[in-house]
Order: C-alpha cells, then structure tokens, then sequence
C-alpha cells in the first residue's frame, strides 16, 4: 500500500512540507510506504474550460497536474497539504486541485483522503471545508484525526513545537493506514465497490 502526500507550498520544505513528513512517519511505521510530491513554486494555470481531458484522458496544459494524475493510478491513499493564504488554501493549490480532480476524478473515487493545513495563526478552518469538498464530490472516503487537521506557525521550528498539532499530524497517519487496511481485508473477503447509479445533472431552471 501507498499513500501520496502532496505539498501545496510554494516552499518545498517549509511548514506544510514538516506536517506530512510526520504523517508519513506513522504511515511508516504503520507499514505504509509513502511519497511527498511537491506542487512547486513556479505557478500552475487555473482551469480554462476548454474540455480537452474529456477527449484525451489528461489536461491541455502538461504539467505538475499531469504528473500527478499519472501517478495516483498506483496510489492507494491521499493527503493534500497547503499552507493558508487568506483562509484559504494556496493559489497554486487550488488550480492544481481544480484541474486535477476535473481532469483525472475517476483515478480517486473510493480511495481515502485527507486534507492538512499549515497557518501563522488563523484561517485554517476556511481552508480545511474547502479542501474537504474535493473528496466528498469525488466519492473518497475522508480520513480524520484527533482534531482538524492543522498545524501553526511561521517557520519549520515552530510546528514541531505545536505539539498538540504534531500530534494530530501522526495520529492522521495512523488513522488513514488503518483504514486502507481494512478496505484491503474487505476486499480480500469479497465485499464489492458500491454499484454506481446513473449521473443525473440538474440545474433548477424551469
């Protein structure tokens, strides 16, 4: 089994970056293996509409969401991470969210995910129900701590001292490990995927 956490800074090994290294460290010893993929700091264009992944399986724009797409096929598990950019999640973030869960959505239905925040102080509650929404429209199981999933501080230094956070970061860990082994043991047992009804798509115009 394994879990692909993504890191959302524009940092590659800053706050958000030392909250899912401690994720990864209970995947680890939970006998999950694990991978921190980072988004990056150059930007990532936002969704244009145009629906070429429709036809073609991937985004027109080939890029960090296409590289991603491509290895979540393998992935059993997901945790997003971004800091907290005006309570909410990164700019980069929410485009790479936005054209990878439109372009490559089915890659995830049925696999468990869950959503961590980085943050000086406030915002992250804003930040945490919009990351959540990728998961619940998308048919993933959302895996949860002790407490919702945020650490605090301005620097790497500061969140290992966030204790209370660190331990939220590690018991997330534990928590999605278990889980993916029990969706392992229930399909072992047999026990089959939901039938999926019909889409239905409405938009209340009468």
């Amino acid at each position: 089994m394994k879990v692909l956490l993504v890191n959302g800074s524009p940092r590659e090994k800053g706050c958000t970056y030392t909250a899912l290294t401690k994720v990864a460290e209970a995947l680890g010893e939970c006998g999950v293996d694990s991978e921190i993929f980072w988004v990056g700091a150059k930007p990532v264009g936002g969704c244009m509409a145009c629906k070429f992944c429709r036809d073609h399986g991937q985004c027109v724009q080939n890029d960090k969401v296409n590289e991603f797409a491509a290895m979540a096929k393998d992935a059993d598990g997901f945790v997003f991470g971004s800091p907290v950019h005006y309570a909410a999640i990164s700019g980069n973030m929410t485009s790479f969210m936005d054209r990878l869960f439109y372009s490559a959505g089915s890659t995830f239905r049925m696999k468990p995910a869950a959503g961590i925040l980085s943050a000086r102080r406030g915002g992250t509650t804003a930040a945490f129900d919009q990351i959540n929404k990728y998961f619940t429209i998308s048919q993933m199981p959302v895996v949860s701590s002790r407490y919702w999933n945020m650490v605090h501080g301005s620097k790497p230094e500061d969140v290992l001292a966030d204790e209370e956070g660190v331990a939220c970061m590690r018991q997330l860990g534990k928590n999605m490990a278990y889980l993916l082994k029990c969706l392992e043991a229930g399909k072992n047992a047999g026990v089959a995927e939901p039938v999926q009804e019909p889409g239905v798509r409405t938009d209340f115009i009468r």
